[in-house]
């Protein structure tokens, strides 16, 4: 008999959604399928699943430890949120190569469908930094007597839902700050910041509206600004790293000498990114809000307003009957707007995709009811970026920092010369 080949081995997901994006919940039930195309026959021990979930961190330390010595430090943690295995074809030990133990395949293409249960509990949302990543995946293998094991992977995204109707979420954020320049007996008139939002949730998608007045009795021009940034922090052996990134930001009108710039709700638009991450032990993402004077020659004049990326958007009229798909739906031209006008690229799984993935990724989905419609969207939109667009440009900080970032940093509080 002359045994037959496989000639593809691959693992699917049976997906909620048209838009094929394998994306589930803490509690969700997760099915799928391995396909297996042969041609001829082959003989098979076993097929089976494994899949997993977890959150893990990862960064290294130089450290001197006396003259001339030096060595490096790694910090590592891990947290598992799933781990199941089942069996598709065969048993648990593959030491058997009996005919009896064995499972004949014809030729041809064969399906062999799995399903397991996401655990209840709340589960990080998958997430790739710099220093950790949260990842969820499915992995196949296909054992064969006197031959290597097969195996193929396959990664779904995670959300855990956060619900941005709460009372902590939509109360307002608010702040104050006053600057005044001075030079050894030279002092300059003070320059005074406040700025407000109207809640601390947002999803994905929105535009923040900042209310802000800015007054500049100094002698110098300075420039009011805004901007997101995405904080990530991560934990291993009680030591923590921190990476800092900027998401979106915004530019006022240059304001003199005497001059006073109010702004009536300037929108900035959040881009796709990670929800934030609060829950998980050892990594965390968080974002905020920072409405700054540009102070040529000075300290920047800085109000930091926090802020949580959820995924359940605000309900406009109070509604709470509708279930979480159709909260989270959103228009669909979103979607191709966000993929085009992002100032950074999130953070992906895979850095290398094919050009035919990257063009179906872009493809919207076509049905919209209820489940489908809570994909699509600014989270959709996230998820195709997540998957398949190369990382973003990290700055390592200081664990407590004073300014904004870049040139703006470090600057000596001086006045000018006379």
């Amino acid at each position: 008999m002359v045994l037959g080949k496989v000639k593809s081995f691959t693992v699917s997901y049976d997906c909620l959604n048209d838009s094929n994006v394998p994306v589930f919940s803490s509690g969700d039930s997760v099915s799928g399928r391995v396909v297996i195309e042969v041609t001829g026959e082959i003989r098979v021990k076993s097929l089976k699943i494994h899949a997993k979930g977890f959150a893990k961190v990862r960064w290294t330390e130089s450290r001197n430890a006396g003259s001339n010595t030096a060595y490096t430090q790694n910090f590592t943690e891990e947290v598992e949120y799933l781990n199941h295995k089942d069996i598709l074809i065969g048993h648990e030990r593959d030491d058997d190569n009996s005919e009896e133990s064995l499972t004949t395949i014809h030729s041809g293409r064969h399906e062999y469908a799995f399903s397991f249960e996401l655990p209840q509990t709340p589960l990080a949302t998958s997430f790739e930094g710099k220093n950790g990543s949260v990842r969820y995946w499915v992995k196949a293998e296909l054992h064969r007597p006197w031959l290597l094991p097969m195996k193929v992977k396959k990664e779904f995204t995670v959300f855990e839902h956060i619900d941005i109707n709460t009372p902590s979420l939509l109360s307002p954020q608010a702040g104050t700050k006053e600057k005044t320049l001075c030079c050894w007996f030279c002092t300059s008139g003070p320059i005074s910041l406040s700025a407000k939002i109207e809640r601390k949730g947002y999803t994905l998608g929105e535009s923040i509206q900042i209310f802000a007045e800015i007054e500049n009795c100094s002698s110098r021009m300075v420039v009011p600004k805004a901007a997101i940034y995405q904080t990530q922090t991560f934990y291993a052996k009680g030591k923590m790293k921190e990476v800092k990134q900027l998401v979106a930001n915004l530019r006022g009108e240059s304001l003199s000498s005497g001059k006073t710039e109010t702004w009536s709700g300037k929108m900035l638009k959040i881009p796709p990114v990670s929800p934030s991450i609060l829950d998980c032990s050892i990594i965390r993402v968080e974002y905020s809000l920072m409405v700054y004077v540009d102070i040529p020659g000075a300290m920047n004049l800085l109000l930091n307003l926090p802020l949580v990326i959820g995924t359940i958007p605000l309900h406009p009229f109070g509604s709470r009957t509708s279930s979480v798909s159709s909260q989270c739906s959103m228009n669909m031209n979103w979607l191709s707007m966000a993929l085009l006008e992002r100032p950074e690229a999130p953070p992906s799984y895979a850095e290398i995709a094919t050009e035919e993935q990257r063009q179906n990724s872009m493809a919207p989905p076509a049905a919209r009811d209820d489940f489908e419609r809570a994909l699509e969207g600014p989270l959709f939109a996230y998820i195709q970026e997540f998957r398949f667009q190369p990382p973003p440009l990290y700055s390592e900080i200081d664990p407590n920092p004073d300014q904004v970032n870049g040139n703006e940093e470090g600057r000596p509080d001086s006045c000018p010369s006379r």
